[in-house]
């Protein structure tokens, strides 16, 4: 895997399921990633509107504003955010949806981390680009 910058990837964690922010956190945080992590769709939209990151791994399945949701809000608020959809309950049809709304990739539960790693570097590599920083 080839170095994008100095600087880590930020990246935003929203699932409902507790657990698996805070084991992934603690994963991509070792991984050299600054990590933040929350647990629903609202909590998300203020988390990016208060703070810049490159990369958020979203869940479709939550209470409250549902990942579409979310997704259709942060990409009109931050055009340049990339967003990965990660679900256990998903389909490859809402998948598609998700890309078709602004959404970089998908991926389903359970995730493999060196498969989410690379969603991610994939991801953070064309958000920089798109910025003008990239290779």
């Amino acid at each position: 895997m080839k170095e994008i910058e100095m600087r880590s990837a930020r990246v935003l964690l929203v699932d409902d399921e507790v657990t698996f922010t805070v084991n992934m956190s603690k994963i991509l945080s070792r991984r050299g990633y600054d990590v933040t992590a929350v647990n629903d769709g609202e909590s998300a939209i203020r988390t990016i509107e208060d703070e810049e990151y490159d990369v958020v791994v979203l869940d479709l399945r939550m209470p409250g504003m549902d990942g579409m949701a979310t997704l259709k809000v942060m990409k009109r608020k931050r055009p340049l955010l990339e967003v990965i959809i990660l679900t256990g309950h998903g389909s490859v049809e809402s998948g598609i949806l998700g890309m078709h709304i602004g959404a970089f990739d998908y991926a389903m539960k359970p995730i493999q981390i060196g498969e989410l790693q690379e969603k991610i570097n994939q991801a953070f590599e064309r958000k920089l680009m798109r910025e003008g920083k990239g290779p």
